[in-house]
């Protein structure tokens, strides 16, 4: 490799050493050596941009004109002027683009290896941590280095005519017919990835079916293999008519492809499928914009286009974040629509429905109530963290799972699943009316939570201290003992971390119900409701009718089975794994607090009742359910929010509303109205 000084003095070959970032643009042009090994004229090419990018101390750039815009006519001067700069640069240029596989650019920018959304997320982690290296013969590994800025789509843009013009001096020594040659293998490598997917069973089935009547995906091969044939050089067809039909069928794919969301959206969302979806349609785009340069009379413009469509893609492809943004809104969106399914149940809006909650909390209360003395039986047996953790939360879980099946309910389970309704109703809030709707959806929604605390502890409480009293009395010693009890004071104390520990909870009781919506999706997904009713295996076993009832069953239950399953087995299991990791996390819910309360004063006597210690605990107590309702309801209001793209512009307008609503009826936010 030639010799290179900042002044532009040859200096021997073994002695050159490129600096980082060269300010002096002799330098680079010294150092081009078409004779170079190929890992040493692709590093010049990255040398070069990054010349291209940064100024000079001291450089004035004019206002308003992009930097690179301005260094590359600078460049194009010198050029001009130094026809031996010049010869060599174009002999560097053609050198790698005769040594590089261009195809992988066009055909392979963008897009993943495999149709897998998880595999693209290590992809990307991979190319975020390690390092590349500009000794490749894969254009696309190199265009990534050679672009790495984000800017580069903007200044490559912002070329205009004259400066495009004056850039084929860049490429005198690469033949013209070089880059088509490489844009039509690509065109055959997008063509087949796109006959493929098209074909493939979990995207063909999932298709609107009149759009697949005149089988574009199976013509697509051969309607481009007509319209290579006419670009070929020398070919006595112009490529008009095959073109037109080429491009008729790339619509008709696109719009076949566009029908599987709509699918999902009814039958279940699927991750990976969305992604395949997205790569799809990517791939017709790219054809369309290769097939613009093939038969524009001045390609050079179009390919510009590409190219700094090209730069904007792989920077897209290097966010982590856009991947499973732009992936998971969807299934987000149908987890909270699944629970805002569920939580119209939950909310009362009449008399009736409010009695009817308070019976059913009532009922879950007193099944909490036996989940209390449950909960003291485990601590006596003295399990090791893990265990004890994990009884625990077979207990929760089991008794949650009651609940569910008897019908009735735990209020704190409440706000995870109304939250996506809530948010639902804020999609048509613009005029008055429907502002005044919202706000009685949000009176709805306090009243019913309100009734369902209220039934929870009404029964909890007075359960576990008549049996507290009823044992007293019958065997001498009740089964919560007063070393229990003092234990319960202390750590349902208000000066203890239990309110950290409720807001910690009201997480949990969020993820539960995500976690309701993910298994109910999964379930719709494969359509497992459609498989016991119709298995013939399940059918034989069952018969045809009890199967079509099971198959209903499950179909309305196994959202509640997944909520209450997990949150019982988180309540018990995630303080013990944190604990694993030194976190001292533990779990504070009001129903189960209340209970183990009301088992201290049936252990201490109503003399306790007279201290500090235990109205600290009653504070502490109305702090754990306010925090394990308002917790879990932010989380799950900001996700619906965020899955329908609601953003609340007038936040102030929704706000007064509500004020105004509590300064005319405030009883309605407790009491149905008659």
């Amino acid at each position: 490799m030639r010799g290179l000084s900042c002044r532009g003095r040859r200096v021997p070959a073994r002695r050159q050493r490129l600096p980082a970032l060269s300010w002096d643009l002799t330098a680079l042009l010294n150092a081009a050596d078409p004779q170079a090994a190929l890992a040493e004229r692709n590093l010049w090419l990255v040398r070069l941009l990054e010349w291209l990018r940064h100024a000079a101390p001291r450089e004035q750039i004019p206002s308003g004109t992009l930097r690179p815009v301005v260094r590359l006519k600078h460049l194009l001067n010198v050029l001009e002027r130094h026809p031996d700069h010049a010869r060599r640069f174009s002999a560097v240029i053609a050198g790698v683009w005769n040594d590089v596989d261009a195809v992988s650019l066009f055909a392979e920018v963008g897009f993943a290896p495999r149709m897998a959304l998880w595999h693209e997320f290590l992809g990307r982690l991979r190319r975020r941590l390690l390092p590349a290296t500009t000794d490749t013969r894969d254009l696309a590994a190199l265009f990534e280095l050679l672009f790495g800025d984000r800017a580069d789509e903007d200044w490559i843009a912002a070329i205009d005519d004259e400066l495009l013009g004056r850039l084929s001096l860049l490429f005198a020594a690469t033949p013209d017919d070089g880059w088509r040659v490489e844009a039509r293998a690509a065109v055959t490598v997008l063509v087949s990835s796109v006959h493929a997917a098209g074909l493939s069973g979990m995207l063909r089935v999932r298709m609107d079916e009149p759009l697949l009547q005149d089988r574009p995906f199976h013509q697509l091969p051969a309607a481009w293999e007509a319209v290579e044939r006419a670009l070929q050089p020398g070919a006595a067809d112009a490529p008009g008519p095959p073109l037109q039909y080429l491009r008729a069928l790339l619509d008709r794919c696109r719009a076949a492809a566009l029908t599987v969301p709509e699918h999902l959206e009814t039958h279940g969302v699927s991750v990976d499928l969305m992604f395949t979806v997205e790569q799809l349609t990517a791939r017709l785009d790219r054809i369309e914009a290769l097939l613009a340069c093939l038969v524009s009379r001045e390609p050079q413009r179009e390919l510009l286009r590409l190219v700094a469509g090209l730069v904007r893609v792989v920077h897209e492809r290097r966010s982590l974040r856009t991947l499973f943004a732009s992936h998971y809104s969807l299934l987000a969106r149908k987890l909270a629509e699944r629970s805002a399914e569920t939580g119209e149940h939950y909310i009362t809006r009449n008399r009736d429905e409010y009695r009817d909650m308070l019976g059913r909390a009532a009922g879950g209360g007193a099944v909490i109530a036996g989940t209390t003395f449950v909960k003291f039986f485990i601590a006596l047996l003295g399990f090791t963290a893990f265990w004890g953790g994990f009884w625990a939360g077979v207990n929760y879980a089991l008794s949650f799972v009651l609940i569910h099946l008897l019908h009735w309910t735990v209020a704190t389970k409440q706000p995870a699943m109304t939250a996506p309704a809530m948010a639902h109703k804020l999609l048509h809030i613009e005029r008055d009316d429907n502002l005044q709707g919202f706000v009685d959806e949000v009176a709805h929604l306090v009243r019913s939570q309100v009734a369902g605390i209220v039934g929870n502890l009404a029964l909890a409480a007075p359960v576990v201290l008549a049996v507290q009293l009823i044992c007293r009395a019958a065997f001498g010693a009740p089964p919560v003992g007063e070393r229990e009890a003092h234990y319960v004071l202390q750590s349902l104390s208000l000066a203890g971390p239990s309110l950290l520990f409720a807001a910690f909870t009201g997480v949990l009781l969020f993820a539960s119900s995500l976690i309701a919506g993910w298994v109910e999706n999964w379930f719709v997904f494969h359509r497992l409701d459609s498989a016991i009713a119709w298995n013939p295996r399940i059918v034989a076993t069952l018969g045809r009718a009890r199967a079509q009832r099971w198959s209903r069953w499950w179909r309305a239950n196994i959202s509640g089975l997944a909520a209450n399953t997990s949150l019982g087995l988180m309540l018990g299991l995630v303080p013990a794994l944190t604990g694993f990791f030194g976190l001292a996390l533990e779990v504070r819910h009001v129903t189960l607090g209340t209970g183990q309360l009301a088992a201290a004063v049936g252990a201490l006597g109503f003399g306790v009742m007279t201290t500090w210690a235990f109205w600290s605990c009653v504070i502490c107590i109305a702090g754990i359910g306010v925090l394990n309702v308002g917790v879990s309801f932010f989380c799950a209001f900001k996700v619906a929010l965020r899955s329908r793209g609601i953003r609340l512009a007038d936040r102030r307008r929704v706000n007064a509303a509500i004020r105004a609503r509590l300064w005319r009826e405030p009883l309605s936010f407790l009491i149905p109205p008659r």
